[in-house]
């Protein structure tokens, strides 16, 4: 059932690190409730972040709707938003009224910029937030500009997954002290704090201002990708003598010539060679070389391939459900594993037993139904 089972979560639905922070907790056997819009998606199954939870369709913007999501909070453990502060507090469901029907709640809010200071209430996307951060301007080839990681950094790491982990926290202490908090996860937080690291190496040899020049930024050329014959690429991350010992025994490459790993001076001149020396070999032949050796090597693989690799077979990484690969729920457990989630719901799809397992009775939710307050799928 999962760590999480017997917890119940109501998700006010909105976009990528909300939905992914839903995930997160559903994989791990909570009972996520997702409040979509009336009208909402009507795809089932293709949407993997919204993958393992309930869907109930309510008309936030109505006050009766409204009273549908405070009654929900009454038997809920937590409820988390993702949209600009003071959204929630304007449609009647903030902190105050939810935590007025539960004081056990946990509330969790998840935000760009926070939920106080000059850009809070800005319009943002994740490569802004991490530019603020400091840490789109490490990501990127010397002499290049910054280069997005895509949206993982900000979104999904310093969002969606931070505010995982705040809800799990405030859970566990409302367990001590019987008394629910705020939870403001705020995706410019969540990115510096992943920066920690490279913080601590400010001002010292394995770091600098000027991206693509340090250790693990693709300046060193013994942590890079490498383009082979066939046009496709490999990556090394040989840090360790003697890891760079068996690259260099592995790759060909004379060890006399290459001995002064860590002399910065000589990382171009090294990348220089070693990337003629890839070339000469297509990514397969690289693999049955290097693959499962202590050289630090890996495929750089396709999503489609990576679904495919033997290690990720092996280990169950990757499932399908209703026809769409995806990951599978991680991390895992020894005792209480979760089970395989069910694809998305469409919105509505649970909206009628929702409603009767917070109390409403047939009449109320067929009243609620017939003035468009909730929806169902066959509404």
């Amino acid at each position: 059932m999962g760590p999480l089972a017997g917890i119940k979560i109501i998700e006010l639905a909105g976009i990528g690190p909300g939905p992914f922070c839903g995930m997160m907790l559903a994989d791990m056997g909570a009972e996520v409730i997702r409040v979509d819009r009336t009208g909402g998606s009507r795809k089932r199954g293709k949407e993997v972040l919204n993958r393992g939870r309930k869907s109930i369709a309510v008309d936030l913007k109505s006050p009766e709707g409204r009273d549908v999501v405070l009654k929900l909070c009454e038997s809920a453990d937590a409820l988390f938003e993702g949209f600009r502060p003071g959204v929630t507090e304007r449609l009647g469901v903030g902190p105050d009224e939810c935590m007025a029907r539960n004081p056990k709640l946990v509330y969790g809010r998840m935000t760009g910029w926070g939920q106080e200071g000059p850009m809070s209430l800005a319009a943002g996307h994740d490569i802004n937030y991490i530019s603020l951060a400091g840490v789109l301007n490490a990501i990127g080839p010397k002499g290049g500009k910054p280069v997005p990681p895509l949206n993982l950094v900000g979104d999904f790491g310093g969002g969606g997954m931070f505010l995982a982990f705040g809800l799990v926290c405030a859970l566990l202490e409302a367990r001590q002290s019987g008394k629910g908090q705020v939870v403001d996860a705020a995706m410019v937080d969540g990115a510096a704090t992943l920066m920690a690291m490279f913080f601590s190496l400010q001002g010292t040899a394995f770091s600098s201002d000027q991206r693509g020049t340090n250790m693990l930024d693709s300046g060193a050329h013994f942590y890079d990708t490498y383009e082979t014959s066939d046009g496709k690429y490999i990556s090394i991350g040989s840090i360790e003598p003697q890891f760079y010992a068996l690259l260099l025994e592995k790759a060909g490459l004379d060890r006399d010539e290459f001995s002064a790993q860590m002399d910065q001076s000589r990382w171009v001149e090294y990348k220089a060679r070693i990337t003629e020396v890839f070339k000469t070999k297509t990514r397969d032949e690289w693999c049955s070389i290097m693959e499962g050796s202590d050289v630090c090597f890996s495929p750089v693989l396709s999503l489609t391939e990576a679904a495919q690799h033997p290690h990720n077979k092996a280990r169950g990484s990757f499932i399908e459900l209703e026809g769409v690969v995806q990951p599978a729920p991680a991390p895992r457990f020894s005792r209480s594993e979760a089970t395989s989630p069910e694809g998305a719901r469409i919105a509505g799809e649970d909206t009628t037993l929702v409603l009767q397992e917070a109390g409403f009775s047939s009449d109320e939710i067929d009243s609620l139904v017939s003035a468009g307050i909730v929806s169902t799928v066959t509404n």
